[in-house]
């Protein structure tokens, strides 16, 4: 679809929010999913997936927001840098690998920096519907670094959220253990950086595995293991083979194949590039799929096969 960016703000230091109407006059974008996200392909062509930030109901206005990182692949600078009112955009349909589960008796919803996106977009609509209580933990630097921070620090909001600034020091960095030494009810979602995820990861093996959810948009590149081995797939449409290096990710090699999977944390941990497969044993090392998700699907930007049997993809 055709996305007309009607405004654009600075909403804190280095993070833009972007306001996206439909490009055809008089025509609603239509109501989304918390936690829903679309893939945005930028002027210069990058695909980048972005949560949907603004209310769910809100079917006339989309709403995304961009932290500009200099040191990123160049989506985010693309979007920051070259994008104005009146211009468009294409994107995907909004898909969601990060649902919220509406009937949870509560939640518990820990941000990150601009892993605040699809949380906000989440505690919007519960906040709407009175449907269950929820808290927000939000880490950041500091004030001038928080996304949304106006509106989390005031009614109707205010009361849910607790903000915590480090100001740059990992030494003062949030104690999450008191708020999850002891499981609940309460369902868990998690959005933020790889430190954050693993950290929350750590403290919550004894909670049951169907109430910790996650999400990352500030990906870390998986390094290979000792025990990678080269290892072959085979793409179903075109039965082509390819060789995947022990130092290369299944997702390098698809694209260095010319096959674009859309992609956002590389870390294995946000869904966006959830892949079925056919045949072979794959080796998961996502935290995304459910056991029941791993006989059909693989998340090719950690995830690997098995050097003496070939994998093939959907594809």
């Amino acid at each position: 679809m055709d996305l007309r960016i009607t405004d654009k703000q600075c909403i804190a230091n280095d993070i833009f929010a972007f306001d996206l109407e439909s490009a055809q006059h008089g025509v609603d974008l239509g109501r989304h999913e918390p936690g829903a996200h679309i893939l945005v392909t930028t002027p210069q062509g990058h695909q980048r997936s972005y949560s949907l930030c603004g209310h769910p109901a809100d079917g006339k206005r989309w709403r995304i927001a961009v932290k500009r990182d200099p040191l990123g692949r160049g989506g985010s600078l693309d979007m920051c840098d070259n994008l104005q009112p009146g211009d468009t955009l294409k994107a995907n349909a909004p898909q969601n690998f990060f649902p919220l589960h509406t009937q949870a008796p509560k939640f518990i919803f820990i941000a990150g920096g601009i892993g605040i996106t699809p949380i906000f977009s989440m505690v919007q609509a519960l906040q709407a519907s009175g449907h269950a209580p929820f808290k927000l933990y939000y880490c950041s630097k500091d004030p001038a670094s928080t996304a949304f921070h106006g509106a989390l620090t005031s009614d109707p909001l205010a009361v849910h959220v607790q903000m915590h600034h480090d100001h740059g020091d990992l030494s003062q960095a949030l104690d999450l253990w008191p708020i999850l030494e002891t499981p609940t009810s309460a369902h868990i979602y998690v959005c933020g950086p790889a430190g954050l995820l693993e950290s929350v990861l750590d403290m919550t093996g004894h909670w049951p595995a169907e109430q910790v959810h996650f999400e990352s948009f500030k990906g870390t590149q998986v390094s290979a293991q000792s025990q990678d081995q080269n290892f072959k797939v085979r793409i179903n449409s075109s039965a082509s083979l390819i060789e995947v290096a022990a130092n290369q990710s299944l997702l390098q090699a698809l694209r260095a194949h010319g096959l674009e999977v859309p992609s956002s944390c590389e870390s294995g941990t946000c869904g966006a590039c959830k892949t079925p497969y056919a045949a072979g044993t794959p080796i998961h090392r996502d935290h995304v799929l459910l056991e029941d998700e791993k006989t059909r699907f693989i998340m090719p930007c950690v995830s690997r096969g098995t050097a003496d049997e070939i994998l093939t993809l959907d594809l």
